[in-house]
């Protein structure tokens, strides 16, 4: 055998022991593979790393994703289309339900009637104000404060909800900054996070109660007309 040929059986039992595959040694060597096969045959057939399995999971589902990922955004666009414009009593509605929802409710250990709104989701915040200002709203009574936590950026999260609800729409005040505890492990970090905004009405007890007549006005239709349904 040459000195040639002994070196490249050698360096291919080495790659085989390093867990390359036979495609790999060929590429590497430029030998044929029937050759790297009785080279390194005698040799245990090589475990894939923790990596390579995670590297072949994923090249085989990829196609799956991308198809998956191409249908959601087909739906969700084709749903976007079937909403339209919005009447003012459809966003008068809508607006009614996100408040319930999301906005703070009196309770009777903790009576409060004030119209107080807390959304992480700039979507929801353009929707609550698009619909405080079909109530008439004047932008003077708007106050809003930004909670965040204290690890995240925190001159930048305000920058962001001062530049998303614009200028001459009510008025900043401080910050909030909530303690970071060691023990938890938050997964609402990044760029992406930014905290929550809160929005208050002031003087609102009288907006309150309507939001509250409003809601269960409704509940009660919504009842009724399920009643129908059903008969």
């Amino acid at each position: 055998m040459t000195q040639a040929k002994t070196e490249l059986q050698a360096r291919a039992r080495e790659l085989r022991r390093a867990g390359r595959t036979y495609d790999e040694i060929v590429a590497e060597l430029g030998v044929a593979k029937s050759s790297v096969s009785l080279w390194v045959r005698d040799l245990p057939k090589p475990q894939k790393t923790a990596e390579q399995m995670h590297s072949m999971r994923e090249a085989r589902w990829e196609p799956h994703r991308k198809a998956r990922d191409l249908e959601r955004e087909k739906t969700t666009n084709a749903a976007r289309r079937e909403i339209g414009s919005l009447t003012d009593r459809e966003l008068f509605l809508v607006g009614v339900a996100l408040y319930w929802s999301e906005g703070s409710k009196s309770k009777e250990h903790r009576p409060s009637e004030r119209v107080t709104f807390i959304n992480s989701d700039p979507d929801m915040i353009t929707l609550y104000l698009a619909w405080l200002h079909l109530l008439g709203v004047e932008a003077s009574r708007l106050k809003f404060h930004v909670m965040v936590h204290e690890s995240a950026d925190v001159a930048t999260v305000e920058h962001f909800w001062a530049e998303h609800v614009g200028p001459g729409v009510g008025s900043f005040g401080k910050t909030t900054l909530k303690k970071h505890n060691p023990k938890t492990v938050r997964k609402n970090t990044g760029e992406n996070y930014r905290g929550c905004l809160v929005v208050r009405v002031l003087g609102s007890a009288d907006l309150y109660r309507r939001i509250e007549g409003w809601w269960y006005g409704i509940v009660g239709a919504a009842r009724a007309t399920d009643q129908e349904n059903r008969t």
